[in-house]
């Protein structure tokens, strides 16, 4: 251990997205100070490519009216088809029109009313009223009764991240960026910070602090086909489970986005669809609503999804030389709408398929997007298991979603939640005492040195990780995506099993010194195949279909059984997570139908 290389701080924040800067602005509005690490700039964080809004019930523009909490609480129940805590998700409905209007303060450019009538794409004629001008304005999105999300066209996530950024300059909080945190320091009670890996050098640092964050997001580059930036591979998450302590909860929650663009995958905005976009099927025939004939293309995401999917099996796809995909088509919202409210997917198209949306059809099919699981904490944003320990955002299972989130609702809970834990992180931080004895720093110091020095001489094998990784996201393609059986899922189970012996026989092709890519990935990568076996085996389990979990064996949700939050540990020396279960808190919705989708209710 250097002890150049050693680093004292009141809250130590893994990762510089939305969640986490958020929380280090609400750490150091108490008085206390934070490092932040990051792999990359955190400007280039994945939040910055959250294209559509966040919602909020504000009521501003006239097919919002009459909106409120308690109805943006009452979609977001039905959304999770009755899996969220609803603790939580009143917690988050009060609570996000205030941080919407801070964001404004801080100078968010959101867009603004502008009265006057005028004709949606659905022919309808609405009349925003001169009281409401210049006030927030908002979107349509799927599963949502009232027009609530806030957008600035379709750059959301550009402009909060780049507006937080700022701040978290201004405010002088220290971000460490290039830095990738290997292993959480901790007694098997407290969590004493992180051992971290320098990606320019090589070089192993510690960081030692009263309180520990993961706002690390998602794991969508487990599978083969993601929305995700590269660099969400679910290590938060990963860094949490190994510990044997803190569990993950809900992993076989995965959601799958309709629209994600063909051959690419990179997002399509649902706020394309909530703008008046509709999809085609090879026919040029519009389907969703022979489906969904209320909500159509505005449904909620896993029911969009599986119609699509549905639709494509019945023999209505269109064919291409990277499968079978659907049409996108908002050439009628015209090339002015479109090169304002939704001139960043315009440019994608114009970038990477050589098309105009003004004019041609965007080919997309459903692509994994989102992880509703991850680190279980309490409705403070403290995890389980293990004291001094929190996660905030997409790396949290805080539990906000359920089994399905809204659209919207994401780039709200990165905000809003990073509000809220980041005052009850404070509070702790400014009561507790730093916890560290040197010997348990040095022997996790240790370990990762060691697993580094194996994985240079090739002691323990030569598997390619890359060959591995290739293999991890063609199971969870194949076998764990928007449809599900028991025959699929045992077989994704039995092949992640065998990848993950592998994966601890690795070997490197490269000398592994200084910023070497593939001893960083090599290191991470045993993790990755545990997360995936926490969703496999958890769909497996799952004897029942509950939002973006859809068992054609078990097409039905059942309540009397599965109304509960999977919990999955993974004990020192398993093949398999331990899967545990906690009931589901109802405060105030009774689980019903949902009012769109399939009528799935089993009582």
């Amino acid at each position: 251990m250097n002890s150049n290389n050693t680093h004292i701080t009141d809250v130590l924040i893994i990762g510089a997205g939305l969640a986490g800067e958020r929380v280090a602005i609400e750490v150091a509005n108490h008085g206390l100070k934070s490092i932040i690490l990051s792999l990359i700039p955190p400007r280039r964080s994945h939040s910055t490519a959250a294209q559509g809004g966040m919602q909020a019930a504000l009521g501003n523009c006239a097919m919002g009216q009459g909106d409120s909490p308690d109805i943006h609480f009452q979609d977001t129940v039905k959304g999770s088809d009755w899996g969220c805590d609803q603790e939580v998700a009143r917690l988050f409905c009060d609570t996000a029109p205030s941080a919407v209007r801070q964001m404004s303060h801080w100078g968010v450019p959101w867009n603004r009313v502008v009265a006057g009538k005028k004709r949606l794409s659905t022919g309808q004629v609405v009349n925003d009223d001169p009281e409401y001008d210049g006030l927030i304005s908002a979107r349509d999105f799927g599963g949502t009764a009232k027009w609530r999300t806030c957008f600035t066209a379709d750059g959301t996530g550009h402009t909060l991240q780049y507006t937080m950024d700022s701040l978290v300059i201004k405010l002088g909080i220290t971000m460490h960026d290039r830095m990738e945190a290997v292993r959480l320091i901790h007694d098997g009670d407290h969590c004493m910070g992180a051992i971290v890996r320098c990606l320019r050098t090589g070089e192993l640092h510690t960081y030692l602090a009263k309180s520990t964050v993961l706002a690390t997001g998602g794991y969508g580059r487990l599978y083969g086909a993601s929305t995700n930036a590269i660099i969400n591979e679910g290590s938060g998450m990963s860094l949490a489970l190994e510990t044997g302590i803190v569990p993950l909860g809900n992993m076989e929650a995965v959601q799958f986005h309709p629209t994600g663009m063909v051959p690419v995958w990179i997002l399509i905005t649902e706020g394309a669809r909530g703008d008046g976009g509709y999809l085609l099927d090879k026919n040029r025939h519009r389907f969703m609503p022979d489906y969904e004939p209320g909500k159509k293309e505005l449904a909620s995401r896993d029911v969009v999804a599986r119609r699509m999917m549905q639709h494509i099996r019945q023999g209505y796809g269109v064919d291409s030389a990277y499968g079978q995909h659907l049409w996108l088509d908002i050439r009628h919202l015209g090339e002015k709408h479109i090169n304002t409210n939704l001139r960043e997917i315009a440019n994608i198209c114009r970038s990477f398929a050589g098309i105009d949306p003004a004019k041609d059809l965007i080919p997309v099919r459903p692509t994994q997007h989102y992880s509703m699981g991850g680190v279980r904490t309490n409705i403070d944003g403290a995890a389980y298991g293990l004291k001094g320990l929190f996660a905030c955002g997409e790396a949290a299972c805080w539990d906000l979603h359920g089994f399905n989130r809204l659209g919207g609702n994401s780039l709200a809970e990165t905000i809003v939640a990073g509000l809220i834990i980041g005052k009850k992180i404070a509070e702790y931080t400014s009561g507790a005492a730093q916890k560290y004895t040197y010997q348990i720093i040095k022997d996790h110091h240790a370990n990762i040195d060691q697993k580094i020095k194996d994985l240079i001489s090739g002691k323990d094998g030569q598997e390619n990780v890359y060959a591995l990784r290739d293999q991890m996201e063609q199971n969870l393609m194949e076998y764990v995506g928007i449809f599900r059986t028991a025959a699929e899922l045992q077989k994704a189970v039995d092949n992640l099993k065998d990848i993950y012996y592998r994966s601890l026989k690795i070997g490197l092709r490269s000398d592994g010194s200084g910023a070497n890519p593939e001893l960083s990935f090599a290191l991470r990568f045993p993790g990755m195949v545990r997360l995936a076996l926490c969703i496999a085996y958890g769909a497996l389990e799952r004897t029942e279909s509950r939002g973006s979990h859809y068992r054609e064996d078990y097409p039905r949700r059942d309540d009397q059984n599965w109304l509960n939050r999977t919990l999955a540990y993974w004990p020192a020396g398993a093949d398999l997570p331990e899967l545990k279960y906690e009931p589901v808190k109802i405060t105030e919705i009774q689980p019903d139908d949902r009012g769109y989708g399939e009528a799935s209710v089993r009582s």
